[in-house]
């Protein structure tokens, strides 16, 4: 499984309430929240991204509150990635539930700049900015991960186990 697109970089403690804001936790439609991905910090992510693009940020990525609102706008925005130096635990265990892949590559994280195409094989670990030529390794997910991902999900996952 490979993700490929345009990067979005963000920088440290990007927190949940960044992520989707607040005022707008009274929906839980997917497309409703993608629709305000990102736009306390960057007003014009909704109208950029593009289906396969993919999120950089710096330390402690989805801090904050608990919220699995924050991965389920981030991947309903279209994004098949979040690549960062660490992850808050909740939003890495988040992230994976729904079915967002995330990648912890400190190296990658510092190096790649917004704009720049990156192409990740999550089968080896192994991010490729195209832009620069340059690769980078990070740890691949273990199979019972990536299952889950592939299923959209954990709970599609219990589901197509039955």
């Amino acid at each position: 499984m490979k993700a490929n697109g345009a990067v979005f970089k963000y920088g440290d403690n990007i927190d949940t309430d960044v992520i989707i804001p607040a005022r707008y936790l009274n929906s839980s439609d997917p497309a409703e929240l993608a629709t305000h991905c990102m736009e306390d910090i960057d007003k014009t992510f909704t109208a950029r991204v593009k289906a396969g693009d993919i999120i950089v940020g710096c330390k402690n990525f989805g801090c904050g509150s608990s919220r699995e609102h924050a991965p389920i706008a981030i991947k309903a925005a279209g994004v098949s990635c979040v690549i960062a130096e660490t992850f808050a635990r909740i939003f890495y265990r988040n992230s994976i539930n729904i079915g967002l892949p995330i990648v912890e590559c400190p190296e990658a994280a510092r190096e790649i700049k917004d704009g720049d195409r990156v192409e990740v094989d999550f089968d080896s670990g192994v991010i490729r900015d195209l832009t620069t030529g340059r690769s980078f390794k990070a740890q691949p997910f273990p199979p019972f991960m990536q299952k889950i991902i592939n299923c959209g999900g954990l709970m599609n996952y219990v589901n197509s186990a039955e």
